[in-house]
C-alpha cells in the first residue's frame, strides 16, 4: 500500500500542472480580463455585478487603481486598441495598466512565474482588493468550514442510520414514507429550502426564531464562552439545515442500496443458516462491506460541500465565505484569487482522493490497490 501511495503522490504534480495549464489557457482566452475591467471602471461603465450580490464587500474593493490622468488624452489619435472600451485613452496609459497587472509580459512567462510562486504557496495580491490572496481566503475560511463541516457530519449522521433502517425494513410503511421525504429532498434544491426557512423561521412572514445574517451576532465579542458557542450554533441552524435537507437524500439511498445488495448475497444466507442472529449478521458482516463505498467517499463529499455547494446559501444568509469570494473573483476577473483558489482546491481534491483510497484499505484490508494495478 505504501508503494501505491507514493505512485499516487508522484502523479499529483503533473495532474495539477495539467489542470492549471488548461484552465489558464481557457481563462486567458475569455474576454473581459482585468485590464478591461479596470478600463470599464475608469470609463464609468463597470457593470457592478458583485456590488449587487454583496454590498458588504464594496469597502474592500479599493482597486489599486492607476491615476486617471490618461483618460481622454489619446482621443485625437484614433488608435485601435485590443481592449474593448479603450477608445479615447492614451496608449501609454493602457500600457501602465497592463504593467500593473503583469500583462506587459507574454502569457507563458506569466504562467511560469505564477506556478513558481504557487509552489511556495505565494499567491500574490488581489487585483481589485488591497490585500493578499491568502489573507482573503483565511478570512472567508471560517464560514465555509462551518458550513461544510456541520453539513457533512449531519448528512452522514442522518443518512447512514436512515439508509440502514430502510434496507432492513425494505417495502414496509416506514420505507415508503421515508422514500417520499427523500424524493422531495432530492427534487428541491437547497437554496429553495433556504428561502422557505427564511420565510417561516427568520422573520420572513411567520416566525422570527433565527437570525438572517452573518456567522455571529454583532456583540459576539462581549459574550461569555458558552454564550458565544450558543450564538454561533444559533446562526448555523438555518443555513446548515438548508444544505442538509437538500443533501441527505442521495447518501441515504446509496446506503440503502449498498445494504440491500449485501443482504442478498450468499454469505448472508449462509450465516443465517448457521443460526447467527440478525444483529450479528448485520453489524459484524454486512456493515463493513456495505459501508465501504459510503465511508470511503467522506473526504470527497466534504470537499464538495465545502467549496461547491454553498454559494447561494451564502448569498441568502449573508455569509461571506469562499463560494461568494470565488464568484466575485470570476465576475471581476480577479485572476490571482481565481487561480489561487483553483490551485489550492485542486491540490486538496487530489490529496483527498488518495485519502479516500487509503480509507478503502483501512475499512477492508482485503482491498489491495497494488495487486489491482499489476
Amino acid at each position: 500500500m505504501f508503494a501505491y501511495i507514493l505512485r499516487r503522490l508522484s502523479l499529483v504534480i503533473p495532474t495539477l500542472f495539467g489542470i492549471m495549464v488548461v484552465n489558464f489557457v481557457v481563462i486567458q482566452a475569455a474576454p473581459g480580463g482585468p485590464v478591461e475591467q479596470m478600463i470599464a471602471q475608469i470609463q464609468g461603465i463597470d457593470v457592478g455585478a458583485t456590488a449587487r450580490i454583496s454590498g458588504s464587500n464594496q469597502g474592500e474593493v479599493s482597486g489599486a487603481k492607476p491615476s486617471s490622468q490618461g483618460v481622454g488624452q489619446g482621443s485625437g489619435q484614433n488608435s485601435q486598441s485590443k481592449y474593448r472600451g479603450a477608445q479615447g485613452l492614451d496608449p501609454e496609459f493602457i500600457k501602465s495598466i497592463e504593467k500593473m497587472y503583469g500583462f506587459d509580459k507574454p502569457a507563458y512567462e506569466r504562467f511560469w512565474m505564477m506556478m513558481k510562486n504557487y509552489v511556495t504557496f505565494d499567491f500574490g495580491e488581489s487585483y481589485f482588493r488591497d490585500r493578499k490572496v491568502i489573507d482573503l481566503v483565511l478570512d472567508k475560511m471560517p464560514v465555509s468550514i462551518s458550513l461544510g463541516l456541520w453539513t457533512t457530519l449531519l448528512v452522514y449522521l442522518i443518512s447512514i442510520p436512515l439508509g440502514i433502517m430502510k434496507a432492513v425494513k425494505d417495502g414496509s410503511r416506514f420505507d415508503v414514507a421515508t422514500s417520499s421525504v427523500i424524493i422531495v429532498g432530492n427534487a428541491i434544491p437547497s437554496f429553495l429550502f433556504a428561502i422557505l426557512l427564511v420565510i417561516v423561521f427568520a422573520g420572513g412572514r411567520y416566525l422570527n426564531w433565527f437570525p438572517l445574517r452573518g456567522l455571529t451576532s454583532e456583540n459576539w465579542a462581549e459574550l461569555s464562552t458558552f454564550q458565544q458557542i450558543t450564538d454561533y450554533l444559533w446562526h448555523m441552524v438555518l443555513p446548515v439545515g438548508a444544505l442538509v435537507i437538500g443533501g441527505f437524500a442521495s447518501l441515504a439511498m446509496l446506503t440503502k442500496n449498498s445494504f440491500l445488495e449485501e443482504i442478498n448475497k450468499q454469505y448472508v444466507m449462509t450465516a443465517r443458516a448457521k443460526g447467527l442472529s440478525e444483529n450479528r449478521i448485520m453489524y459484524r458482516h454486512v456493515f463493513r462491506n456495505a459501508m465501504l463505498i459510503v465511508i470511503a467517499g467522506f473526504p470527497s463529499a466534504f470537499i464538495s460541500i465545502l467549496f461547491t455547494g454553498s454559494l447561494l446559501i451564502e448569498v441568502i444568509f449573508s455569509l461571506d465565505g469562499l463560494g461568494l469570494l470565488g464568484f466575485e473573483a470570476a465576475i471581476k476577473r480577479d485572476y490571482p484569487v481565481m487561480f489561487a483558489s483553483m490551485y489550492f482546491f485542486t491540490l486538496l481534491g487530489l490529496i483527498m482522493g488518495i485519502i479516500g483510497d487509503v480509507m478503502y484499505h483501512v475499512i477492508d484490508p482485503r482491498i489491495d490497490f497494488e495487486k489491482v494495478e499489476r
